[in-house]
Order: structure tokens, then C-alpha cells, then sequence
């Protein structure tokens, strides 16, 4: 017998080969196979929404051979993606191949294992025409919105723009932050901070000054400030009250998409699209020694907090075996999900938890194994005890002045012995108290006043950015990195070290959008939308009923702007530099064209003068001892080259390292991709190590 089992990706098929065994095909869809056509809007908004699919042009080949294969076969499976997106694949797979959708042909895989994949054979089921028509929603929305908006901002601000259902909002957070960050007025004040010796301490603990005569102080100029620190020069300092008590430290949750690609982002640096490329790999599958071509991770796109009872009792079995019992909880974990979560899959996880990191680290690339290591300890962690950490809390009386001083020991280690989750503010250190009882004398070893201004909120990073799209319900797991991505590549928003900024052309448009189309660009309007894709998914409203309700604002809003911007066209300011022009010494602007950014002189026809911006970077030319500098070629690709050029043409693709070669001494250069690694280029050195070595 013949079975055909159609998947998305190469790799995940050789995986699923291994467990099926013989009797089995195992192909790829290679993703999607069907879609909207490109030249035009492809939904028929007078007839239902209904749209006009077309098979992709570069997959002709493979829809044939995927159709012949379909035929010689006695049964076919169709084993996409266990998301929305999936599901869709899944429809279109089986409209090409004429497949009968009432029969049970659709099954799917948490994790690609053994058991996982035996699960998904063994429970075949009809394709979710609800989860289907939800997709289908959300590809006409976004279709909807971008062919009809995008030729709008063309001619009102510049060719080439383009308008996004999920991605406009995502510009105007970053856009509004950086409005707050302007707008904000930085104010002084003054802190009074003491560094105290207990009885017969070497080691002296910080105490701030908190109130005087019972008022909490609030100091605001320096002459007070002072003032304070003279009055006290010849104060008794005497502990008053002291407070101990024992806090119980809890461990976060296992990774949902969304946690995964903040804490990647705060530990590892890496950006939401490698986390996610790095987690598909994983899931589908990686050689393992002696173990063959084995799923490392679950789905890895998901807003579960949910562990099966296998996962969880080996993760307990590990933890004791490793650490003791006394490292277990008393009780089962049980981590509560979103109430708008999509609960069909697990947190992310790793499939086999008793696989450490340390066992698989030969056997994977520097990402996926930095990506595996962080998903395995905040796993593990999460099913840990408490950390316990003993607390003391002191006032310190001097004069009609009380200080504060607070400190920590830790008691138990527990889940910290592993694992602590990042954080995006800094945390104050506080550290251990000398042992302190009411009445001990203390000695001053200083006094000091210092001043501090208050900050503005920072600007988004990819980890803040992601929390605040979730926390406000805009965009779901799958949606938070192309999003990012898309941002970034249409010039609405540029990195700035890791925060994300917004572009001069960023804020016009957004402007533009807030006075044209404020519905559009609302946090509440796309939350609901959010909502209304998920009532789709779950069979409580039709997808016709929500595009119809969506267009018909949409359509006369859309035609309103067009009567308030008619002959109107909105001027993008040039951004100024501080790059003088030689030729005319006017301060040259940037300018975006054809290739990305490059300086011009604002003198425009009479100077035609412009410049390739390049930005210093790690290291030195290994030829001739000069800065690196990154730069781009004219496609658009980035290289890095040698600031004398053209008397030194020294060029790379490898990126520049801090790190100088233990053999010669030069600038180490990092080769990226499978086959990666960390090399001197110097001539005659031949100095490398693999990135597994990292």
C-alpha cells in the first residue's frame, strides 16, 4: 500500500521519513502553493469577497509532481503546519490535487518525534474549514488594506510605500513613543545616600534618606540638598526598626512565540526573524547523534502555556535526578494561558527533556543551539521550587532624619540554580544586610547628595515592541516578526544600536494616516479585528459577515481622504547631517534611492555632489591596519571595507569582530551560515574555529 504524506519544508519531510517507515512518500509543498495574484487585488468586494486564487508561477513544476504523486498513491495525508496558516496550505493542497474534504485526509504534528508523529497518523481528520476561512480573512484584510491604501500614499507621499493592517499600528506605537520621548521635559532632583558600618562590619551597606519629621522628602535643588548634608555632618546614625522576613520567588511560564522571541532578543541579541528561523529548524527536525533526524523543540508558534503529562513528569524526573527532590514543587505547576489564547498546542518546549543542551550542542549551529539551550532552561525552570530568599528591611534613625536600608540573602536557590528571566528596565542590585538590631550605633563612612534627572520612556526595542503588539491583542504569534521585518525594510523605522526608531518618512506617513485613516491605524479597531478573526476560527461568525462590516467604512473612508487630498501632495523632509559637502560646504541631507540611503548635497542642480554613508565598525583591515567601515553595494547588500580606500581595496562579507586573533594578533572576521565560523584573514595566518565551538 502506498501512502503520500505532503508536508512544508524538505526537512521536516526527511524527519517524518524516518518514523513512517517504509509505505510511506514524504514530500513538500514548499509552504504555500496558491495565493492571491500579484498584479492585481484578486477579491471580488461586489460578490462576497470571493477570491481569485492562481497557483504560483514558480511552483508549476512541483504542483505536477505533486499531482502525479497523488495519483499513484492509495491514500494521501496532508500534514501542514498545526496553525491557520497551515490549515489554508492544507485547502489549497487538497483543491489542486481534487481531494475530498469531507474525508478525515488532514492530520498534524505538535512535535516532530516519534510519538508525536504516531499521535498525528494515528488521529487523521477533515480540514477545519472555520480555522480555513480565518486565514482567508486575514489574507483578504490585509490584501484589502494594502492594495487600496498603498496606491493612495504613492501619490500623496512617495512611489513604493506601502500600508499595512497590522503593520501601520505597529509604526504609530514607535511613532507616539518617540512623540512622548520629545515632548518629555526632564526634571532634577537630588537623592541623600549614605554608606554605613554596622557593629564590628568591614563591609559598609547603602542606606537613602526617605523622610524627616514623618514627611517624605523630595528634594529638588542642589542648596537643599546640601543643606540636609551639612545638618547631618554630626548625627548619630542608630538603627530603629528592623523587619525580616522570608520571599518567595516564583519561575516564569515556558515560552509562548511571543516570550521566546522577547527573552532571544534580551539574552541572545538576536532579532525576532532569527529567533523564528532558528525555532522552525528545530521544530522540523536536526541530525542528533544516535538518534538520527529528530524534532528538537514543539510548534513554536503559539500562545499556549499548556505541557503534556508526559513532558511534565520527565522534566520532574530530570530536575530530581539532577538537583534532589528538593528542587520539585510540592504541587503540579499549572500556568494559566491568555484568555484569548489559541490553545491547540503546547508551550514551547523541548520534545524530550531529558536531551540536555550540553548532549545536542555538536550536532547544532550556534543559533539553534543558543535558541535550544534558552527554550530547555526556561522550561525546565518552569516546573522548579521557589527560590527563597531571607529579607531584612532596616530604619535608620538620625536626627529628626529616617533612612532606608533593604537587602537579601538567598535562602534556596531552587529554580535560580538553572534559570532567571531578563528584564527589559534594570533591576537595583541590592545585596546582603549585616546582621543589624534596634538600637546598634552605626558609623558614617559618607554622605553624600547626588543628583539625578528623571528619563523619558525609552524608545521600543524588538522585546518591547512584540510585548506591547501582544499585550494590546494587535497581530498573533505568527504575525510578530514578518511585521517587524516589513517595518524595517519599507523605511518606516530604523535600528538605532537595539532600539527601534522611527524615519522622518515613518512620522509623515503615519500623520498622514492618523488624519485620513484613524480606524486604521487604531489599537482598539485592530485589537477587535484580532477578535473577530478568532469568532471566525471558532464557528461563532461567517468571514463574509466581517469583511462586509470592515469594507464598508473602509470604501468611504478611503474616498473621503480622497476628496480632503485632492491636488494635495505631503512633502518628506530631507534629514540633515553633519557632513559638510567639500564641494559646496553646505551640510549634506539624506536621501533615499533605487540602492537605500546616501548623502546629497541639498544644493540640488547646482551641486550634484553625493556620498555612499558608511558607519564605523568593529576592528581594523587585516592588510593594512585601517578602520572597517560597513557599507553597502549598489543592490543594497552589506559588506564592510577598509576606510582607506581606494589605496586599499580590502573588502568582506564576514563581519568584523572586537576579538583579536590569539595567533597574529589581527582583527577576527565571523563567517556566518551552517557551515559558519570565526577566521583572521590576514594573509599567511590561517587561523579559524567553528561557531559550534562558541
Amino acid at each position: 500500500m502506498s501512502n503520500l504524506v505532503i508536508v512544508e519544508s524538505p526537512a521536516k519531510a526527511k524527519t517524518i521519513k524516518k518514523y513512517l517507515g517504509p509505505g510511506y512518500e514524504v514530500v513538500a509543498s514548499m509552504g504555500h502553493i496558491r495565493d492571491l495574484p500579484k498584479s492585481k487585488l484578486g477579491v471580488d468586494v461586489e460578490h462576497d469577497f470571493t477570491p481569485q486564487y492562481v497557483e504560483m508561477k514558480d511552483k508549476k513544476e512541483l504542483i505536477d509532481s505533486l499531482k502525479k504523486a497523488a495519483k499513484k498513491s492509495d491514500q494521501v495525508f496532508l500534514a501542514t503546519d498545526p496553525d491557520r496558516e497551515g490549515e489554508a496550505i492544507s485547502w489549497h493542497l487538497a483543491y489542486l490535487l481534487g481531494m475530498d474534504l469531507e474525508q478525515p485526509n488532514r492530520v498534524t504534528f505538535n512535535e516532530i518525534t516519534k510519538t508525536g508523529v504516531k499521535n498525528g497518523m494515528d488521529h487523521p481528520r477533515q480540514i477545519n474549514l472555520d480555522l480555513v476561512n480565518a486565514q482567508q480573512a486575514r489574507r483578504i484584510l490585509d490584501r484589502i488594506v494594502g492594495y487600496k491604501l498603498s496606491p493612495f500614499l504613492w501619490r500623496k507621499v512617495r512611489r513604493g510605500l506601502s500600508a499595512g493592517r497590522v503593520q501601520s499600528v505597529a509604526v504609530r506605537l514607535i511613532v507616539d513613543r518617540e512623540e512622548e520621548i520629545k515632548a518629555f521635559k526632564s526634571e532634577e532632583y537630588w537623592t541623600i545616600d549614605a554608606q554605613l558600618l554596622g557593629k564590628g562590619s568591614r563591609k559598609a551597606f547603602s542606606a537613602k534618606l526617605a523622610s524627616q519629621n514623618g514627611k517624605k522628602v523630595d528634594i529638588k535643588k542642589e542648596e537643599d540638598a546640601r543643606a540636609i548634608v551639612a545638618d547631618l555632618q554630626d548625627a548619630s546614625f542608630v538603627v530603629g526598626a528592623v523587619k525580616k522576613g522570608v520571599r518567595r520567588k516564583s519561575p516564569a511560564p515556558p515560552f509562548t512565540t511571543s516570550t521566546l522571541q522577547q527573552e532571544a532578543s534580551r539574552k541572545l541579541g538576536f532579532q525576532a526573524r532569527r529567533t523564528m528561523k532558528a525555532a522552525q529548524e528545530l521544530y522540523e527536525g536536526v541530525e542528533v547523534a544516535d538518534l538520527g533526524a529528530v524534532g528538537l523543540i514543539t510548534y513554536m508558534r503559539t500562545d499556549s502555556l499548556r505541557i503534556s503529562d508526559e513532558a511534565w513528569q520527565e522534566a520532574c524526573a530530570y530536575i530530581e535526578s539532577r538537583y534532589s527532590k528538593n528542587y520539585l514543587p510540592q504541587s503540579r505547576r499549572v500556568y494559566k494561558s491568555k484568555a484569548n489564547a489559541q490553545d491547540g498546542h503546547e508551550a514551547i518546549r523541548p520534545t524530550m527533556p531529558s536531551l540536555t543542551p550540553d548532549q545536542v550542542k555538536g550536532n547544532l549551529t550556534s543559533d539553534q543551539y543558543k535558541l535550544y539551550k534558552l527554550i530547555w532552561e526556561r522550561f525546565i525552570a518552569s516546573q522548579m521550587a521557589n527560590a527563597l530568599l531571607d529579607t531584612v528591611s532596616a530604619d535608620i534613625q538620625a536626627k529628626d532624619y529616617l533612612f532606608k536600608a533593604s537587602g537579601y540573602s538567598v535562602k534556596f536557590d531552587g529554580f535560580t540554580v538553572l534559570y532567571e528571566e531578563g528584564r527589559d528596565d534594570q533591576e537595583e542590585d541590592t545585596g546582603a544586610l549585616p546582621p543589624l538590631a534596634t538600637g546598634d550605633p552605626l558609623k558614617v563612612k559618607t554622605l553624600d547628595a547626588n543628583q539625578h534627572f528623571t528619563q523619558p520612556p525609552a524608545r521600543y526595542t524588538e522585546a518591547s515592541l512584540i510585548k506591547a503588539l501582544e499585550e494590546n491583542g494587535i497581530g498573533r504569534p505568527s504575525t510578530y516578526a514578518p511585521t517587524i521585518t516589513t517595518i524595517l525594510a519599507r523605511g518606516y523605522v530604523e535600528r538605532e544600536a537595539k532600539a527601534l526608531k522611527p524615519t522622518v518618512l515613518g512620522e509623515v506617513t503615519t500623520k498622514l494616516m492618523e488624519d485620513q485613516f484613524s480606524n486604521i491605524v487604531n489599537v482598539d479597531f485592530t485589537a477587535n479585528m484580532e477578535k473577530s478573526l478568532d469568532e471566525i476560527e471558532m464557528g461563532k461568525t461567517g468571514y463574509v459577515k466581517v469583511l462586509d462590516s470592515f469594507y464598508e467604512d473602509f470604501d468611504k473612508t478611503l474616498k473621503k481622504a480622497e476628496e480632503n487630498m485632492e491636488g494635495t501632495r505631503v512633502k518628506v523632509p530631507d534629514e540633515e547631517t553633519d557632513v559638510v559637502c567639500e564641494l559646496c560646504g553646505r551640510k549634506m541631507v539624506i536621501k533615499v534611492g533605487r540602492f537605500g540611503k546616501f548623502l546629497a548635497c541639498p544644493g540640488f542642480p547646482e551641486c550634484k555632489n553625493t556620498k555612499k554613508i558608511v558607519q564605523p565598525t568593529e576592528g581594523n583591515c587585516p592588510l593594512c591596519g585601517g578602520k572597517m567601515l560597513a557599507k553597502k553595494s549598489k543592490n543594497g547588500k552589506g559588506f564592510f571595507g577598509c576606510e582607506n580606500y581606494p589605496t586599499c581595496n580590502f573588502m568582506t562579507w564576514d563581519k568584523p569582530l572586537a576579538e583579536k586573533c590569539p595567533k597574529c594578533g589581527s582583527t577576527l572576521f565571523r563567517k556566518a551560515g551552517k557551515l559558519g565560523k570565526i577566521h583572521c584573514l590576514k594573509p599567511d595566518c590561517g587561523y579559524e574555529r567553528g561557531l559550534k565551538e562558541e
